[in-house]
């Protein structure tokens, strides 16, 4: 084992046992706990890659993590069956980053997607917020307002997951993937690592199937892409289908997040 590895085995060990000190305390007076450890902090950075975020594998192997989000707005509680059954008949593993929302829109699916060994799943928030202390909004969307509703966001649906699947998830990914550097500390006290992006592959399921693929292409090794699974009507799946086969034919494997230390 290497000691990049047990640093961050120990990392998560260390944060979980914070958020988990007391077993008896409720997401309210865990809130009202860790708000109080913030009064009078000040956030100084607000955006994609603050301090804290992990953007890509700690590897020089030619391995890439796909992560696919599904965000649960009144558009987005949808679902890409085709980039699913693909990645299922392909064996892709994939980290899926999954709002609160989208699970109460689709719980049967969820529970299969939960089994599915290929992929893990991740923290996408309860509201699908930017993780912010003070409100600090981005792309018309206001964060959340303060420490006590940042915690609420991250742990509401870390327990909404592990009381379906039994496992509570390791990863956070805010809505719009912003945050301000205490929310990311935040979020590390409770026992999740931020998970940010090295490669944009949809722009928020906005671009079409050729300029996905495009994207992937560009992919390095050890490069952490983000991409939706909510939008089936989008170019978002059959670029994705369209890139894969090359990149593996270039010698690239993929890897669920969790399989690699972050950096």
């Amino acid at each position: 084992m290497t000691r990049t590895l047990m640093f961050s085995i120990l990392l998560l060990v260390l944060t979980s046992a914070i958020a988990a000190a007391d077993p008896t305390e409720d997401a309210g007076q865990l809130a009202a706990r860790i708000a109080a450890t913030y009064t009078g902090k000040t956030p100084r950075q607000w955006g994609e890659n603050v301090t804290g975020v992990r953007t890509r594998l700690a590897t020089d192997k030619k391995v890439l993590a796909l992560t696919l989000d599904a965000c649960g707005s009144a558009k987005g509680k949808g679902v890409d069956r085709n980039l699913i059954d693909f990645l299922v008949q392909e064996q892709i593993p994939a980290t899926l980053f999954i709002n609160a929302r989208w699970i109460d829109a689709n719980p049967e699916l969820f529970r299969q997607l939960a089994a599915q060994p290929l992929f893990e799943i991740a923290n996408h928030g309860m509201w699908h917020k930017p993780a912010s202390v003070n409100g600090r909004s981005v792309y018309g969307i206001d964060g959340t307002r303060d420490v006590k509703e940042l915690v609420q966001e991250i742990e509401l649906n870390a327990q909404k997951i592990e009381g379906i699947t039994g496992k509570r998830p390791r990863l956070y990914r805010s809505g719009t993937a912003f945050y301000d550097e205490l929310a990311v500390s935040i979020s590390n006290e409770l026992g999740h690592e931020v998970a940010g992006f090295s490669v944009l592959g949809d722009a928020g399921a906005t671009l079409p199937a050729d300029k996905v693929k495009v994207a992937l292409l560009s992919s390095k090794p050890g490069d952490i892409i983000i991409a939706h699974m909510n939008h089936p009507e989008a170019g978002t799946g059959p670029g994705i289908m369209a890139a894969i086969p090359e990149l593996r034919k270039q010698g690239f494997r993929f890897v669920r997040m969790s399989e690699y230390p972050l950096k």
